[in-house]
């Protein structure tokens, strides 16, 4: 049992002391008419020294003229702050409330006052020093009786949930806070009365009266009794977790998940990590990442260096809080030199953080190495630094620089914990953007060795070709196009479609236009052609069959292949569940001839229709692959509708005319202007080949 400073135990008494409001009933014209045991306590005047008498002898004398006027005021509720004289004659400011009370034409009022502090209204006899630290808690305190009513509570608990005082003092909790809130509340706290042992942190959110916002607060509950053991009341320690340390930092990683590694462009994550980064840690960071993250520039390597300053980092990504990046000696993409021996470069062998609240200035340390990023430091006003290793799967990428200079607070330990953890994040979407940039380049490069270099239409057609890779997350595609030269003068058109993306997909599509050429060579009809082609897919795709026996993704294709005679003008086209080919007639007119829509390549089902139509001179036959006419925001109708308008206009030369479609048709997917959100909207390759014919003699 706790003791006073008498040595004798504290009573209920003392521990609660008068808790509640000191209450009183006035007349019209001034009299006390009715005194409580809260008053007295609240004063030192008991009621018979006060009841029959006017108010004004417990006013200071500086508030006395103005109950006149109070009482005077229309007959309704009033509140404001007075100087009340206690017995002893001491003062002290209080919150004097009033509501009238009708009933037999009387004027009368009740009057409550409280002390605004929580410190008076709470003032146990033998420890009066107690009283006015507990008030002035910044810890939300407040005391409940067996009832689960408030009896006191102090400023920081008021402020905490927005309700006044006067609302809140000998209410029960579920009328504070109705709703399913306030139930739980008093769930926990009936379970403290009835146990004895105490609730810690328990979280809960309390919407303040007024506001659609609702506010996170963690209470811990323990039980209050009094001298003879039993419980009187429960006690709440409140405090407002909203913008607690732990909670930024978490909400922070949260972020991080939601902000870092939207794409997978390197230059675009390494940004993402500074933005994330700046504001909420530091006031500047930079990203800066090693050869073993290649950015498409000169290797390190083959820059210059001294003995005092070498290449060793490319800035990918930088943020500061200050307009123009003053702390910045390199912008992004240039390289950053570094000295052989600054933490800098230390960071790379060891793969350690290096972390130093307050930044070493003073002679013979690591800056005096780097004179550059000295003065850079001195003018800024740098403090505190984190150089933080971007680790993934056991390569260092690079390293994230944190720094301050307009917050005053260096960083501290949890910060560094903060740091580490989001850097190794990001070092994961880095490798991840990493690995996917270098799959991409390889499967690019291996579809343009695979297409055709010089297409050459002969003396039948004049030819122009476009095609433009994907730019997703799933790599590029298996778009191929081709030109075959056929006896007679005669020409091969064909455009193909492998399903799927990547450098498999890359890889099958070298094997499918090769197949389609060495059918070509035997001057197939397009229908048998495609027929004699779905024919061989299986043996195609048995060749990718590993050592155990399992085999590779099935993949199939779209095909369309047209023969063009220029002795009589006629184009025969037959499909393979292809989007059907664009004529720009002589006469400006464009039509989408009906061609048989066939199976896909490799359903097996090698049942294809020819379709033959009569092209005049100067027409031009336009075929694609659906990433031309095809996006995520539109069908099919609806991009050849957007083809057939493009393709109209003014007549140009062949190689114009097709820069004239595809910028028309993706004008978004294409262009560094463009948000990541419209741009992903084109998420397939885009070939178009495109023919104008010719004829070797007039018909007829």
């Amino acid at each position: 049992m706790a003791e006073s400073s008498t040595g004798k135990p504290f009573t209920a008494e003392d521990i609660l002391g008068p808790v509640g409001a000191a209450t009183a009933v006035i007349s019209g014209d001034g009299i006390v008419l009715g005194w409580t045991a809260t008053a007295e306590r609240a004063t030192g005047y008991r009621a018979d020294e006060v009841v029959g008498r006017p108010a004004t002898r417990l006013l200071a004398e500086c508030e006395a003229a103005e109950l006149d006027a109070w009482a005077a005021r229309a007959r309704a509720p009033w509140s404001g702050v007075a100087r009340i004289r206690r017995k002893n004659r001491a003062e002290a400011r209080m919150t004097v409330e009033a509501s009238p009370l009708h009933g037999d034409n009387r004027a009368d009022w009740f009057v409550t006052v409280t002390d605004p502090t929580g410190a008076v209204s709470w003032s146990p006899p033998r420890s009066a020093a107690a009283a006015p630290p507990m008030a002035h808690s910044p810890i939300g305190l407040s005391i409940w009786d067996t009832d689960l009513r408030c009896v006191w509570l102090n400023r920081t608990a008021e402020h905490q949930d927005g309700v006044l005082r006067r609302r809140r003092l000998g209410r029960l909790m579920t009328e504070v806070q109705p709703g399913e809130m306030g139930e739980s509340i008093v769930v926990a706290m009936r379970q403290v009365l009835d146990t004895g042992e105490p609730l810690i942190e328990q979280e809960y959110t309390w919407r303040i009266p007024g506001e659609d916002e609702e506010r996170l607060l963690a209470a811990t509950y323990f039980r209050l009794d009094g001298a003879d053991g039993k419980p009187i009341g429960v006690v709440s320690m409140a405090t407002d977790i909203e913008n607690s340390l732990v909670r930024q930092h978490l909400l922070i990683l949260g972020q991080a998940g939601n902000r870092i590694g939207t794409t997978l462009d390197v230059m675009r994550t390494a940004q993402e990590l500074a933005d994330v980064a700046v504001g909420r840690i530091a006031d500047f960071v930079s990203v800066d990442l090693g050869e073993t993250v290649p950015l498409g520039e000169e290797p390190l390597q083959r820059l210059a260096s001294s003995d005092s300053s070498i290449p060793v980092f490319r800035r990918a990504g930088m943020a500061s809080i200050h307009e123009g990046e003053p702390e910045a000696l390199w912008q992004i993409g240039e390289a950053v030199f570094v000295p052989p021996q600054s933490p800098f470069n230390r960071g790379l062998v060891s793969g350690q953080t290096y972390f130093q609240p307050v930044v070493d200035t003073s002679r013979g340390g690591w800056l005096e190495q780097d004179p550059n990023r000295a003065r850079i430091i001195r003018e800024t006003g740098i403090h505190s630094l984190i150089i933080v290793p971007l680790l993934a799967r056991g390569t260092l990428l690079g390293e994230a620089v944190l720094v301050r200079n307009e917050n005053k607070t260096p960083f501290s330990r949890d910060d560094l914990l903060l740091v580490e953890e989001l850097a190794g994040r990001a070092a994961l979407s880095l490798d991840n953007a990493r690995r996917y940039s270098r799959e991409r380049a390889a499967s690019i490069a291996l579809q343009r060795n695979l297409l055709p270099h010089n297409l050459s239409g002969g003396e039948a057609v004049e030819l122009a070709s476009r095609y433009l890779p994907a730019d997703t997350h799933d790599g590029v595609g298996g778009d191929w196009f081709d030109a075959i030269p056929l006896p007679e003068a005669r020409v091969g058109l064909v455009v193909g479609d492998v399903v799927g993306h990547g450098i498999n997909a890359a890889a099958l599509m070298g094997q499918l236009r090769t197949a389609v050429r060495t059918l070509a060579d035997r001057d197939l009809p397009p229908a048998e052609l495609l027929a004699r082609f779905d024919r061989l897919i299986p043996s195609i795709t048995e060749q990718d069959t590993d050592t155990e026996g399992f085999a590779g993704p099935v993949m199939t294709c779209t095909c369309v292949y047209a023969i063009y005679d220029p002795d009589t003008g006629t184009c025969t086209i037959a499909s393979a569940g292809h989007p059907p080919p664009a004529v720009l007639h002589p006469d400006g007119s464009v039509t989408f001839p009906d061609v048989p829509p066939g199976p896909p390549i490799g359903v097996g089902l090698m049942s294809y229709e020819p379709h033959a139509l009569q092209l005049p001179e100067n027409s031009i036959l336009a075929l694609y692959t659906d990433g031309l006419i095809e996006t995520r925001t539109e069908d099919l109708d609806t991009g050849m509708h957007r083809l057939r308008a493009a393709l109209t206009g003014p007549r140009t030369p062949l190689e114009e005319l097709s820069t004239r479609v595809i910028d028309t048709m993706t004008p978004r997917s294409r262009s560094a202007m463009v948000p990541d959100n419209e741009r992903s909207v084109y998420a397939d390759d885009v070939t178009l080949l495109m023919a104008r014919t010719r004829l070797k003699s007039p018909p007829g």
